[in-house]
């Protein structure tokens, strides 16, 4: 015997609503129309599944037995077409952190990973909203704790930062500095320190007391910023390509250099097959390009780096 799952889902409708006209509305039929899929639904399994009178409908007991059943082949008939349209669905791949250029990264693997369609996550708590209610399926960006219990992060790439200045700095001529240099001078962040966790942590571990921050209006507008004093620096990781500012320069950091840890973060049980291919594309370019290159007796980070977390 097969069954037609519209009239399945039809009888599971009028089964929970025991009323015809609101089962009907819910699935954006007519009433005559859900009638008529329930009368043959029970022609073919040969029994009435509801008792219907004045005072409206009640299921008989073949229909209390058949209802579980019933709402069991839904499902999986819904599983079923779910599977088909995520096979087919682009991956959606938000980020944050965007100062830092986070798409550059995700550029480099995007040939590789599929098709992805980008978000246009703010923050952290942002994008974790948006990965738990579902409305993307992955992100890119720096984490760091606390997460949600239900997410999932592997680490992407180590990237080493540049101090950024004005060209008037009394360090600007030198080939390096040692972050532990730049002691004297003010650390411009573009917004509230306690919420850019890597830059805190930096002040924090080389005993810069000197913090001032900014409005993000965007990286153009912030490194003008950093130019127009001579005490100002801040940092950049080191492949970000820096727009045409008048005054400014870039330094590396040495003994140690400071690392930022990219991280590609998605809700533990998304199976969207884009997820794989996206980590592995980022692997391989991880080993290709040497992106992972961790030696804690010259680099420095906020936290070891972890390589993935489940």
């Amino acid at each position: 015997m097969d069954l037609d799952v519209a009239q399945v889902r039809a009888f599971v409708r009028a089964a929970e609503e025991l009323h015809f006209g609101r089962a009907a509305g819910t699935l954006a039929i007519s009433q005559q129309a859900l009638s008529k899929r329930i009368a043959r639904l029970e022609a073919l399994l040969g029994t009435a599944l509801f008792e219907r009178g004045g005072n409206g409908v009640c299921l008989t007991g073949a229909g209390h037995r058949f209802l579980q059943p019933a709402r069991d082949t839904v499902a999986a008939a819904d599983a079923a077409v779910a599977a088909v349209a995520e096979e087919n669905r682009p991956l959606r791949v938000d980020v944050w952190g965007h100062l830092y250029a986070p798409m550059r990264t995700l550029a480099q693997v995007a040939g590789r990973a599929g098709d992805l369609v980008p978000g246009h996550g703010r923050d952290l708590p942002s994008v974790t909203a948006a990965l738990m209610h579902g409305d993307i399926d992955a992100a890119f960006g720096r984490v760091h704790p606390p997460l949600h219990a239900g997410l999932t992060h592997r680490l992407a790439r180590l990237e080493p930062v540049d101090a950024v200045l004005s060209k008037e700095h009394p360090l600007a001529a030198e080939p390096a500095l040692r972050p532990d240099q730049l002691r004297g001078s003010v650390l411009w962040s573009p917004g509230a320190l306690d919420r850019l966790d890597f830059l805190h942590q930096f002040a924090d571990r080389f005993g810069i007391r000197d913090r001032a921050a900014s409005v993000n209006l965007g990286l153009a507008h912030f490194l003008a910023e950093v130019a127009a004093s001579p005490d100002r620096f801040s940092l950049l990781p080191a492949d970000v390509p820096l727009p045409e500012v008048p005054g400014l320069c870039s330094v590396p950091l040495v003994d140690p250099t400071p690392l930022y840890a990219w991280s590609l973060l998605w809700r533990t049980g998304n199976d969207h097959p884009g997820l794989h291919s996206l980590t592995a594309a980022c692997a391989t370019e991880a080993g290709r390009s040497r992106w992972l290159e961790y030696d804690p007796a010259h680099d420095w980070l906020p936290e070891p780096p972890a390589r993935s977390a489940a």
